[in-house]
């Protein structure tokens, strides 16, 4: 039996805040303005929030005020929990955009050289880079089994947390999943790990107890698997009362295993969080998932993992590939042409289709940016399955 494991963490995970502060922050900016061009980081650490990047928005935003305002709705209301949404210092180091990035943009290679075609030809990719986009038919979301459990067990944790049922729960919390696969398949919970900030009231076979009654036993009874063997392994390092930034520094960026596929398929390096869509970073990932999620759907595929890649300034990509670990009813080749019949992967073909545009991203910077079938999350959604299956026949 081989083992596979994927991991995920809390909303109050200090790389985790730092993400959704620079989600809150484009949503702002594109709420007011949904031109803007947005590339925020945040850096949380020792009682202080660092917000940095570069924007370019007719918007007047009060940074400041949406960090404290994301801080505090996460949990962050008191020093002694590792943060302090009211009286952390926020410095805030924000310029313009490079004024040759954004004309590589606004203005594509295809429009500098007289061979655009239609109005999506004139914007170019904010940057070069490869995405990778992936499905899998092993559960109905089509997302990687052992990711969608640590997910849903984080957010178990955050549920009990704000709902007052273990009210000495704190916002910092990871876990682990370890899953049993034979031949593939996945039959067994072999592991799970997680750990969780606390009171410092509470002892450590208390927090044992009501994490398998009230957080782990809810999620696996679920899964259908076996769990006769499971392991279940509760803050395995002992006391977590120390936690959120002010025991491990926080970054915009630093969870994209999390936010994707759980390791279950490759990254291309980009993260997501604080950036508008114009930064194919985000887009072309989140496209690449719309794309791989059409293959499975449409039963041409039991998997799919599909790469795109853009020259920056470029409107149309340069590549993209397809890889069905020979679950394919017609060849990898095959199901790439029909997809290029099916879809425009330009830059701003996707952000029209998809509308991108729109202040939704605060919702992806926790739980993953996949496997979530909110309306918002039109990247998870499977319109074109007809017409897909057309090109392909």
């Amino acid at each position: 039996m081989q083992l596979f494991t994927s991991e995920s963490v809390t909303a109050g995970h200090p790389d985790k805040l730092c993400d959704q502060v620079s989600d809150a922050i484009l949503d702002a900016y594109l709420g007011a303005d949904p031109t803007s061009r947005v590339a925020v980081e945040t850096l949380a650490g020792n009682g202080r929030i660092v917000i940095a990047g570069e924007v370019s928005s007719n918007a007047g935003i009060d940074l400041e005020a949406i960090a404290r305002k994301t801080i505090r709705e996460i949990g962050y209301t008191d020093p002694a929990y590792g943060l302090d949404a009211a009286n952390c210092e926020v410095q805030i180091f924000v310029a313009p955009q490079s004024p040759e990035i954004g004309e590589g943009v606004s203005v594509s290679a295809e429009q500098r050289s007289a061979t655009a075609e239609d109005p999506f030809d004139l914007q170019g990719a904010g940057d070069q880079g490869i995405m990778f986009g992936y499905a899998t038919n092993e559960t109905p979301t089509l997302m990687p089994p052992a990711l969608t459990i640590a997910h849903a067990l984080a957010a178990r944790l955050q549920e009990v947390r704000q709902t007052g049922v273990l009210e000495w729960l704190r916002p910092d919390g990871k876990t682990q999943v370890t899953l049993g696969l034979e031949n593939g398949v996945p039959k067994l919970v072999d592991t799970v790990v997680l750990s969780t900030q606390h009171a410092e009231h509470v002892s450590q076979d208390e927090i044992r107890e009501a994490a398998a009654h009230h957080v782990v036993a809810p999620i696996l009874h679920e899964t259908g698997l076996d769990l006769e063997q499971l392991k279940l392994h509760v803050n395995p390092s002992g006391s977590f009362i120390v936690g959120g930034p002010q025991a491990d520094a926080g970054l915009t960026g630093r969870k994209i295993i999390i936010d994707t596929y759980g390791g279950a398929a490759r990254h291309g390096g980009g993260a997501f969080s604080g950036k508008d869509p114009s930064k194919v970073d985000r887009s072309g990932a989140y496209a690449m998932r719309w794309l791989a999620k059409h293959v499975v759907a449409a039963g041409l595929a039991e998997r799919a993992e599909l790469q795109v890649a853009y020259a920056i300034g470029k409107a149309r990509p340069v590549g993209l590939y397809v890889d069905t670990f020979g679950t394919g009813v017609i060849s990898d080749e095959e199901i790439a042409k029909a997809l290029q019949r099916t879809f425009d992967l330009r830059p701003a073909a996707l952000i029209d289709e998809l509308k991108l545009k729109r202040p939704i991203y605060a919702k992806t910077a926790a739980y993953g940016h996949f496997g979530r079938e909110l309306p918002e999350f039109t990247w998870e959604h499977t319109p074109k399955i007809a017409a897909l299956k057309q090109a392909a026949a």
